[in-house]
């Protein structure tokens, strides 16, 4: 079965290292076959077409639900478009809890988007305080940033990240894995991935975990070698 594997690049990389990034994963695919999409989330100013001849979608980390506008570090539809970018973030921990994204703004701007066809992958997931809390503050949690979502949206893909697992080190196991995405496919049935400190190591575990259609990457999907591994194990699987 196929998997879906993202990298979020975060505030790394420049243009010139993601296209090199970009070159090698494309020639690295095409020399073993693989034809599953893989998505890059560059950051703004390494947006690009970028021409390849493999299945890589790049996407943009965000946008402000406009065409243009005076929106004052922000970038909009048209900026999108110029480099052709049908595939945005919405919702990520870092938007919300950093940048303070509320969920009322956060469903706007999907909303926005979805009225114009883009590929949402839409991030969930609880902070340690509500996990502490047990399975059904959990789930609650959850119930909450569904609000204003339209879940049977053709274009959507989940993404279970639990905020004490990004950037940490630490990685929800198998078992929780499993059980919190049991609940997030009885509210909305789509492709789903897990997030949260995934790496070559642990990659091949996650994915194995019933419930999981694929990972989205940040610090382990930056070196490309990193990447490759565990797109070889997709293959291995």
């Amino acid at each position: 079965m196929s998997k879906i594997l993202a990298a979020n690049f975060k505030t790394n990389h420049t243009r010139a290292s993601t296209a090199e990034y970009i070159a090698q994963l494309d020639q690295w695919m095409q020399k073993n076959g693989y034809r599953d999409e893989v998505y890059i989330f560059p950051p703004f100013t390494a947006l690009d077409s970028f021409e390849t001849k493999s299945s890589i979608v790049v996407g943009a980390q965000n946008a402000y639900p406009t065409v243009k506008g005076s929106f004052t570090g922000e970038i909009g539809l048209e900026q999108l478009d110029e480099f052709g970018i049908k595939t945005i973030l919405v919702g990520h921990s870092e938007r919300r809890h950093l940048l303070g994204e509320t969920q009322e703004f956060i469903a706007s701007k999907y909303r926005w988007f979805t009225e114009r066809g883009l590929t949402i992958f839409y991030c969930i997931g609880e902070p340690l305080e509500v996990r502490e809390q047990g399975e059904e503050a959990v789930r609650r949690y959850i119930v909450e940033q569904l609000e204003g979502i339209d879940t049977s949206y053709e274009n959507l893909i989940m993404a279970y990240e639990p905020v004490w697992a990004i950037g940490t080190g630490k990685t929800a196991t198998p078992k929780l894995i499993e059980k919190t995405h049991a609940v997030i496919k009885s509210l909305c049935d789509r492709p789903l991935l897990y997030g949260g400190s995934v790496k070559p190591a642990n990659i091949e575990e996650i994915l194995s975990t019933p419930g999981c259609d694929g990972a989205l990457i940040g610090t382990a999907s930056w070196d490309v070698s990193s990447m490759v591994s565990m797109l070889e194990t997709v293959i291995e699987q």
